[in-house]
């Protein structure tokens, strides 16, 4: 057969089987058509080439262009298989006088004609052509040649249906397509809008895979598409605010992208826009927010007006979609809304390096104070039947990062709304499982159809933590939380954190959310050991909570780096022990002794000598480990040694165990070796109050301080009271 009889016959061929002419169709008949099947018989018999050719013409005349339905499509598959198609796309050599490409897009076409057929499509003779088809994207050629174009399209449409199977997108990121479709894209070759479709695609459908295998491919495109969205005048920047979400990467966006997009979006949410323009960049403006924080606006009076503009139209947002009832909310929008403001929440209360002027704040902080308000309206509209709903967790969300920071305004509204919290609360912690994937939910409806940088948190919990830090201060909140059952909640919730920290749990990879809920939850118990300490007494599960912390305490003061989250379960057993100290298991347990001796650890270890040039007497310092977290610290320190104070009086065997230590004797040895100029009062009067009670509760613990100088040592700092104790027998 000559070239010219090979090229008649391929688009011949694709008269009758292309992949645009494979579409379903209705039979003319319901049987089949006696002539179609002698031809398809001639096709599965060929022998070779030559034959196999003409009966395809034959079958394209038999059935018209178009009229090829799935069960014909699957007997032509039948009748050719995968073997000469597989031949015409490997084909090296071409017929004399015919272009090289003629073969491999007939080849191309028959395959796309099957990928029609979602099972053909995840054939695996199919998949193992990904790397041979990619190729094809960016292959050099006229680009006039119809016959070329055409074997793109077929090529796009080989590799969308591919993409549409359950695993067809990992086999398209393995093959190299994800580069080979930003190549094509960069390249603005024929067919570069399908590069980009498809690539959104994979995107949406496995996000990391394509960020792993094409990183510095994708990056390219997102540098086009920053450019091309930062000069856009058309309506062109209205799509790119859809299509640049899904092009931001899972770790840094490149610092040029960045200027592109504020710039970008200033010039576009600064004029008058209508709702459907508008929304898409507040969703990009959120989806920068949320993977960069306000790294991506630019300091000075230009960046702060930007910023404070985003924060004024979310919230507008929020009030107009919450404030009117029965209206449908746009749920995608006010979500990124949501995390515009919580941008707002963080600037307004940063105090170094804050993009905004103070009177910017004093405005934010008034319109978000309006739009919470709206958040708190919508909030107690909502029935048990729509708590599992996504953009009520992230409503709560945004709740929870205002009263993390601001609890004063609003109250009357807020307390109302504390059942409903807590309720809320109780209902997803109790569904761990439903809770994370609603988070993934959220994500997914608030920035972007893939999942976005960070994890959002899976538990509402976690996010009215700190609020109820400060809501528990004040009488009105604390006993509503009390009333719902929010301290036995609390405590089931530190109890299950916990676990993650315990052996067996890889700590290394915990996120530090696990460790700041714990010690929000240490805050809040401190404030209710205060403020209620009833509570603490008859609950039974703070009984539970202080058996843990007694068990927990000694291997967490060993613990590099986690000596914060020590000192905040020390403080918080030792305020508790006071309350519970006739419990049985304070009455010298193992557990107890191993508790109080971790604590005189933490307590013991937190200052020493430290020698300066030109005197002859050291001073007190911090120790090392103490040092750069003391302002964090101090007042856990201060508290604990009252605490431990408070305790001696109360459990006859802690004195012994204290002298056992040797933490009296030692605390007279530091004092005595330092300087009493470079001692504060308050460290004086910490010291003092703990030896005095020692020396009160046991002769031994008096002899001990007596022989490490106490008396002279009490003299010097002016310590009435240890010097009086040590002078009675």
């Amino acid at each position: 057969m000559s070239c010219c009889d090979l090229a008649a016959a391929g688009q011949l061929g694709k008269a009758g089987i292309m992949a645009s002419d494979c579409e379903p169709a209705l039979n003319q008949a319901e049987g089949r058509n006696p002539t179609l099947e002698r031809y398809l018989g001639a096709l599965r018999e060929a022998k070779n080439d030559s034959e196999q050719f003409a009966a395809l013409l034959l079958v394209t005349k038999a059935v018209k262009a178009g009229d090829i339905d799935a069960k014909t499509r699957r007997r032509i598959f039948d009748a050719v298989g995968f073997t000469f198609p597989n031949r015409l796309l490997t084909t090296k050599e071409a017929p004399d006088g015919c272009p090289d490409h003629v073969l491999r897009a007939l080849g191309v076409a028959l395959l796309a004609c099957f990928c029609s057929d979602p099972e053909l499509a995840a054939h695996p003779q199919v998949l193992n052509k990904i790397p041979i088809l990619s190729t094809f994207l960016t292959a050099r050629g006229d680009p006039d040649d119809a016959a070329r174009r055409s074997m793109i399209d077929d090529t796009y449409q080989c590799l969308t249906a591919v993409a549409g199977t359950p695993r067809g997108p990992r086999h398209l990121i393995a093959g190299g397509t994800v580069s080979a479709l930003c190549q094509a894209y960069l390249g603005h070759g024929y067919g570069f809008d399908q590069a980009l479709a498809l690539l959104v695609g994979l995107l949406a459908a496995a996000e990391t895979q394509c960020w792993k295998e094409g990183e510095p491919d994708l990056l390219a495109v997102l540098r086009g598409l920053s450019e091309d969205f930062q000069k856009a005048e058309d309506a062109s920047k209205f799509e790119l605010c859809q299509l640049l979400p899904l092009f931001l990467p899972p770790t840094t966006v490149p610092s040029e992208c960045l200027r592109d997009l504020q710039a970008g979006l200033a010039r576009i949410l600064g004029s008058k826009l209508s709702s459907w323009q508008r929304n898409p960049a507040l969703k990009l403006a959120a989806r920068l927010a949320h993977a960069c924080g306000s790294d991506w606006i630019p300091a000075g009076n230009s960046g702060s007006k930007f910023l404070a503009l985003l924060v004024n139209l979310a919230c507008v947002e929020v009030r107009l979609a919450l404030e009117e009832t029965g209206t449908e909310v746009k749920e995608d929008v006010v979500t990124a809304c949501y995390a515009l403001m919580e941008l707002g929440i963080q600037e307004c209360t940063r105090c170094e390096q804050s993009l905004l002027k103070e009177p910017q704040k004093v405005q934010l902080v008034s319109v978000m104070k309006e739009a919470i308000g709206a958040v708190i309206h919508y909030l107690q509209q909502v029935g048990p039947e729509k708590q599992k709903e996504p953009f009520v967790f992230a409503s709560v969300r945004i709740l929870g990062a205002w009263l993390a920071e601001e609890t004063s305004s609003l109250r009357k509204e807020v307390c109302q709304l504390l059942p409903f919290l807590v309720r809320y609360a109780k209902t997803l912690y109790e569904e761990t499982e439903e809770a994370n994937d609603l988070s993934q939910q959220v994500a997914t409806l608030a920035i972007s159809p893939t999942t976005p940088g960070p994890t959002w948190p899976g538990d509402a919990l976690r996010l009215l933590l700190p609020g109820w830090c400060h809501l528990t201060v004040e009488d009105g909140p604390r006993e509503i939380l009390i009333k719902e059952g929010a301290p036995s909640l609390l405590c089931k919730y530190f109890l299950q954190q916990w676990e993650l920290t315990s052996p067996g749990h890889d700590t290394s990879v915990l996120p530090d959310s696990v460790e700041i809920s714990l010690q929000t939850c240490c805050h809040i118990f401190l404030n209710l050991v205060v403020t209620a300490p009833g509570l603490i007494k008859r609950d039974a599960c703070f009984t539970s909570l202080m058996n843990t912390l007694m068990a927990s305490l000694p291997a967490l003061v060993q613990q590099q780096g986690r000596l914060l989250l020590a000192a905040n379960v020390a403080t918080l057993g030792l305020l508790m022990a006071r309350l519970l100290s006739t419990s049985p298991a304070l009455q010298g347990t193992p557990a107890s002794r191993g508790f109080f001796a971790a604590a005189i650890l933490f307590l013991s270890q937190s200052h020493v000598a430290r020698a300066t040039p030109g005197s002859d007497q050291a001073v007190l310092a911090l120790s090392p480990d103490y040092e750069g977290i003391w302002a964090d610290l101090q007042e856990l320190w201060f508290l604990g040694m009252q605490a431990f104070t408070g305790c001696v009086p109360l459990l006859p065997w802690l004195a012994p165990a204290a002298l056992r230590s040797r933490w009296p004797q030692e605390l007279l040895q530091l004092l005595g070796s330092v300087s009493p100029n470079s001692v504060k009062p308050e460290m004086v009067a910490a010291y003092q109050g703990v030896l005095v009670e020692l020396a009160r509760a046991n002769r031994l613990c008096r002899e001990a301080m007596r022989l490490q100088a106490g008396e002279e040592t009490a003299s010097h700092y002016h310590m009435a009271a240890l010097e009086q104790c040590l002078a009675e027998p």
